[in-house]
């Protein structure tokens, strides 16, 4: 009896120290900057594709639409310049992490504003030019918001910090996919834009309401030698991550399938949304079945996605879950044959969110494994953008795709389009074979 009330009482312990972790101020504000780093991403080309095609723009116009995403493909170029340089006044009022949030977040609320008040028919050019500023600068916010994350967060916090980044993560992409739609069937598309820019407040009242962390002191580059300290400090920033990765064996070859192995996925998600307008369904329909009850099966994804590389490893979990996401696209050639009929769409969207969701959670991994410790931030940058390369410029002539060829066929397509990136997962898992799961992760690039 004693030993079973330490036992309880240790669990209560347990439960109280992870409740009081996750309620610290720090967390808190990690959880709320998550919010305003999730919010503008869809409004720049999902929900944004949705507002097109209700209106009649073509499907090959929407697809090239997805190029207004590249600021989010090629962030590091400018990530050094936000590290390492202050931004007066900002920088000397709040600090140098807290400087830059505040300005992106301002000019993201402008950008957003600006975005609602164009028409995709009338001033297609306009509505591309606002996109991408709002790509750019939600993009600028995201090196930010990273870099004040860890470098504020305690280590014993930074498991807590990067859940609630997470979570705040994907309910400011609720807001933005579910929200909008829900908020433009009732009051129309500007007012749902408007709407959107005053949430980005809660991003800027965190920042105005939490204190600086502690950072390095920003180099300094006048005077004596700076052209030559300069030099060094874009060697050590920018090339020596460059030059680490690609001296490692088959990395082009691992390159080329952090570019193919969601291609199929991207693919047929340019394209979703006007795939819905096109079928028949409401805004409303489409809020409710891809938005909200897609989040949840894409989080139970995510969980079951994590539990596979655990069990199975991490090479088995990216070959089983990737085939597993390329077949899920057939599911929207079904629905496409049925037509307008809510039950189909959410077993469609049921079933490509979950196996998404799978496929992100072991590439997550993938792409953390590569990053070598020295190097970790930049690297990880420089891999996810080069995912997001395929997502933005490689899927963008799916619009055209789905003109020629039409719904089914264009589903089936997309499917196959998957298939190159399994068959180099198969290749680089014959290069460098998986480790036995009970066994310590090998050390080896994989």
């Amino acid at each position: 009896m004693v030993s079973e009330s330490r036992a309880g009482g240790a669990r209560a312990a347990a439960i109280r120290d992870t409740l009081t972790l996750y309620l610290r101020r720090r967390v808190l504000v990690v959880l709320l900057l998550g919010f305003s780093s999730g919010l503008p991403l869809l409004l720049s080309f999902s929900t944004l594709s949705t507002w097109m095609r209700e209106v009649g723009v073509d499907l090959t116009s929407i697809g090239l639409f997805s190029l207004v995403g590249l600021p989010y493909t090629v962030k590091f170029l400018w990530a050094p310049a936000m590290d390492r340089l202050a931004l007066p006044p900002l920088t000397g009022l709040l600090g140098r992490r807290r400087g830059w949030m505040l300005a992106t977040q301002v000019m993201l609320i402008a950008t957003l504003v600006g975005l609602g008040t164009t028409n995709p028919i009338a001033s297609p050019l306009m509505m591309a030019l606002f996109g991408v500023l709002v790509a750019f600068f939600s993009a600028s916010q995201d090196i930010v918001i990273d870099a004040y994350r860890i470098e504020s967060l305690e280590e014993t916090e930074q498991g807590a910090g990067a859940a609630a980044y997470v979570l705040g993560y994907r309910v400011g992409i609720l807001a933005a996919g579910a929200g909008a739609l829900l908020l433009a069937d009732s009051f129309g598309w500007f007012h749902a834009y408007l709407a959107m820019a005053a949430l980005m407040l809660v991003g800027l009242a965190t920042v105005l309401l939490s204190p600086e962390p502690p950072a390095p002191a920003l180099p300094a580059f006048a005077g004596e030698g700076s052209a030559e300290k300069a030099a060094a400090w874009f060697r050590d920033a920018v090339v020596a991550p460059f030059a680490e990765f690609l001296a490692r064996p088959w990395a082009l070859l691992t390159l080329l399938f952090i570019l193919l192995y969601k291609l199929g996925d991207a693919f047929l998600g340019a394209m979703t949304n006007p795939f819905y307008i096109d079928v028949g369904f409401s805004k409303t329909e489409i809020a409710e079945v891809t938005k909200v009850f897609g989040l949840f099966a894409l989080l139970g994804g995510l969980v079951v996605g994590g539990i596979m590389v655990r069990r199975l490893g991490l090479m088995w979990a990216l070959l089983i879950c990737g085939v597993l996401q390329a077949a899920s696209n057939l599911v929207f050639a079904a629905q496409a044959a049925v037509g307008h009929e809510v039950w189909m769409l959410v077993i469609t969207i049921g079933v490509e969110n979950a196996t998404g969701g799978m496929g992100t959670a072991a590439f997550i991994a993938y792409l953390s494994q590569l990053t070598n410790v020295a190097f970790t931030a930049t690297q990880y940058a420089l891999l996810s953008s080069f995912m997001a390369f395929g997502r933005t410029v490689l899927s963008s002539p799916s619009g055209w795709v789905a003109e020629q060829l039409g719904w089914v066929p264009f589903f089936v397509a997309s499917t196959a389009i998957a298939v190159p990136g399994l068959a180099l997962l198969v290749v680089l898992m014959r290069l460098f074979p998986p480790s036995p799961v009970a066994k310590k992760p090998a050390e080896e690039p994989a």
